[in-house]
């Protein structure tokens, strides 16, 4: 893909929250780059920096929270040195977001309509009367039944389903270059956790637009994304298409993460979770951010960080494992110095 085409780029980034404890180290050093068009996910546990990358780029972080570090990119340009006013026209119209719970998203004390007029009267040039009518437009776009009449609802008399949908209607409504999906799925039951996702990968397909999928799942975005980031301790561990990821794993947290997920074909089998717990990010290791729950930690795994290192065609991971594996192939091979 040709520079012209990338949308957004993402170097080096740092994001920290202050606290009376500390700081809180929630992204470290991270680096992507995001075509138009494509799809990328960023999966990880609770705590793992997803959802602050999310916000880092759409700048809308905590008072205590602030990028220390690095560049995000839009088409050239660094929003990390914009002001607000920039970044009030760069929300919505540019780049939107859908939160993970959309109760909580919506305000109850004003209809659907209202809220879905009010974010278009905001980004655009458009009329009330105008506005009403592509709320109606894009409620029946995302498959809402009778828009009419839901325009006129609060969020309690939809379902949870129905409230995701306007929520992406919300999202979509002034056609942005970027959509940022934060765990969109996970308040949904399966069968409407498909649906959203099958409205998402059409509503792409129509509009041409650039998804950054967040979850904890890598069984959702499975089908989905053109590359999956995998974020433990705010770092990137490993990173590839979604066949490298499933197929080839090459990190011990993406490969515990794998071992959780239920199989269709096995269903017998039992899960192996990850043991431990969730890195304290006000005290990072000074190694391996993974490597106190790691059962094939190493010694050098406790002191010294691991590059990202290519173990396959657009396939990298950050793990001493693979420098281990390339190092014994040699020795075998009579290669080994």
């Amino acid at each position: 893909m040709s520079e012209n085409n990338t949308l957004l780029q993402v170097e080096n980034l740092h994001t920290s929250f202050f606290t009376d404890n500390g700081e809180v180290r929630a992204v470290n050093g991270l680096t992507f780059r995001l075509d138009a068009g494509k799809t990328l996910g960023i999966v990880g546990e609770s705590g793992s920096g997803k959802s602050v990358t999310a916000y880092s780029i759409m700048q809308i972080l905590a008072e205590t929270g602030r990028i220390v570090e690095g560049s995000v990119k839009f088409k050239g340009e660094d929003l990390t040195k914009w002001n607000a006013k920039q970044m009030q026209a760069f929300r919505g119209s540019k780049c939107s977001i859908i939160f993970q719970d959309p109760m909580t998203s919506l305000n109850p004390v004003f209809t659907i309509g209202y809220q879905l007029e009010e974010a278009i009267l905001l980004h655009t040039d458009k009329t009330k009367k105008e506005a009403k009518e592509r709320a109606i437009e894009m409620l029946t776009l995302v498959g809402v039944n009778e828009p009419e009449a839901r325009v006129k609802q609060y969020p309690h008399e939809l379902s949870g389903g129905m409230r995701q949908r306007v929520m992406i209607a919300m999202a979509l409504a002034c056609e942005p270059d970027i959509l940022i999906a934060d765990e969109p799925t996970t308040a949904l039951d399966v069968t409407i956790q498909a649906q959203i996702l099958e409205l998402m990968q059409e509503l792409q397909k129509k509009m041409g637009m650039a998804i950054i999928m967040v979850t904890h799942d890598l069984g959702v975005i499975a089908s989905m994304c053109d590359e999956i980031l995998v974020m433990y301790g705010g770092r990137v561990c490993e990173r590839g298409t979604a066949d490298a990821i499933f197929y080839h794993p090459a990190h011990e947290y993406t490969k515990g993460l794998l071992r959780s997920i239920p199989r269709a074909d096995n269903m017998n089998e039992r899960l192996v979770p990850i043991g431990g717990t969730p890195i304290n990010l006000l005290q990072m290791p000074e190694g391996c951010a993974f490597c106190p729950r790691c059962d094939a930690a190493m010694k050098i795994c406790l002191t010294q960080k691991p590059d990202e290192y290519r173990v396959g065609d657009d396939h990298l991971a950050s793990c001493w494992m693979n420098v281990k594996e390339l190092y014994d192939s040699q020795e075998e091979n009579g290669n080994g110095e």
